[in-house]
């Protein structure tokens, strides 16, 4: 295993966290976790090495932190940092902070988590969790203890990452980040931002939910054979992310052993400024070569916007290109879930000013049709 930086700790974290959001099921219920082989798996990984574990609220069905709590007993709680989320869209009064921490610590069986991340931040999330008095709250649960460390979880522009980071000294923070969302949500730029603050920045969907370690289609596959160094397409896909020296650890959400076993060789080659300039240029032709299946040619300036009638255009066209990029519709749909019901493309009415307004002169109107006809299956 390779060890990083994180942040200003006196600390070296695992290239390869644990992600345990997507350990492997029984019956396809994502509530019936597989606890002998989950907790094979991440045993494994901790007895390799791995010495940092994350969880969420909602993980599961809220079955994953109580199974982390027994998986991290018989010792294995000491040998890592225990990360955690507060499930900040739950959060309606003061007091919920508190009684939503206590659950957590009772699920997860310690009497505190390392690393507490405000969950799933974006600008009206941060808004509403600062009427609360958030940051008065969460000095409290680190003096008695509780949290050692606190940072957030983002989903959403630069400019409200940007701003998020400047509202306080966290101590961290966690972006999705990958070779085709160089540009999404903080992206590259806001990892750069964000070190250069002096946080640590854990690194969470590098595989994009899995959609980049599939066998790719052919114009891409042509390209991997290119390379001088074969390599399969999940390891391409962590090492660009290990290559940036900002990244203290990426998180794999691993369901396998398979994958356990993978992720842990791949990690062992992991190392900072790794790639050479002739397979970062590879790579850029990769994700050329993914964009250029898209069949909407949206790029995501919002001239569209706002919507009179509350649809979210840009996100929603971005869905269904991503469906057909990496032909992944069930994707997609998960995807679609997490479209508020009042911005989805249903609630177009076929006013025209989108298109009046697009740039790109897309006939919005037809393709909101056709995503929300296959993607609200």
């Amino acid at each position: 295993m390779q060890y990083r930086t994180f942040g200003t700790l006196d600390w070296k974290p695992s290239a390869l966290g644990f992600g345990a959001m997507r350990l492997p099921t029984l019956n396809d219920d994502p509530a019936q976790i597989d606890e002998p082989e989950a907790t094979r798996m991440i045993r494994h990984a901790i007895d390799h090495g791995v010495n940092y574990i994350d969880t969420a609220y909602p993980y599961h069905n809220e079955a994953s932190e109580p199974f982390v709590g027994r998986v991290l007993q018989d010792g294995y709680r000491e040998k890592v940092k225990l990360a955690t989320k507060m499930p900040a869209w739950l959060v309606k009064e003061w007091n919920d902070f508190d009684r939503y921490l206590d659950e957590q610590l009772e699920r997860l069986q310690t009497d505190h988590v390392d690393f507490y991340l405000l969950h799933g931040l974006g600008a009206a999330r941060w808004d509403k969790l600062q009427e609360l008095k958030v940051l008065d709250w969460a000095e409290g649960a680190l003096a008695d203890g509780r949290i050692k460390y606190l940072g957030f979880s983002f989903h959403d522009h630069l400019d409200a990452f940007k701003s998020i980071v400047d509202a306080y000294a966290w101590t961290f923070c966690q972006i999705q980040l990958n070779y085709m969302d160089i540009e999404y949500q903080a992206g590259v730029e806001g990892l750069k931002y964000a070190a250069g603050k002096g946080l640590a920045v854990v690194v969470m969907e590098p595989l994009r939910g899995g959609r980049l370690a599939k066998e790719p289609p052919e114009s891409v596959a042509r390209l991997w054979a290119q390379a001088e160094t074969q390599h399969s397409p999940t390891d391409w896909a962590l090492q660009w992310v290990w290559h940036h020296p900002e990244v203290s650890l990426l998180l794999s959400g691993m369901s396998t052993m398979q994958h356990v076993e993978e992720n842990l060789a791949s990690a062992g080659r992991s190392a900072p400024n790794s790639l050479s300039a002739t397979e970062l240029a590879l790579i850029d032709q990769v994700r050329q070569a993914y964009e250029a299946l898209a069949p909407i040619p949206c790029t995501q300036c919002r001239y569209c916007m706002p919507c009179p009638n509350g649809v979210n255009i840009p996100r929603i066209l971005d869905i269904y290109n991503k469906a057909v990029m990496y032909g992944d519709v069930h994707g997609a749909r998960v995807s679609y879930t997490f479209v508020d019901e009042a911005e989805r493309a249903d609630h177009c009415v076929a006013c025209g000013e989108c298109e009046a307004a697009c740039p790109q002169h897309i006939e919005i109107i037809t393709w909101l049709e056709k995503a929300h006809e296959i993607l609200a299956k």
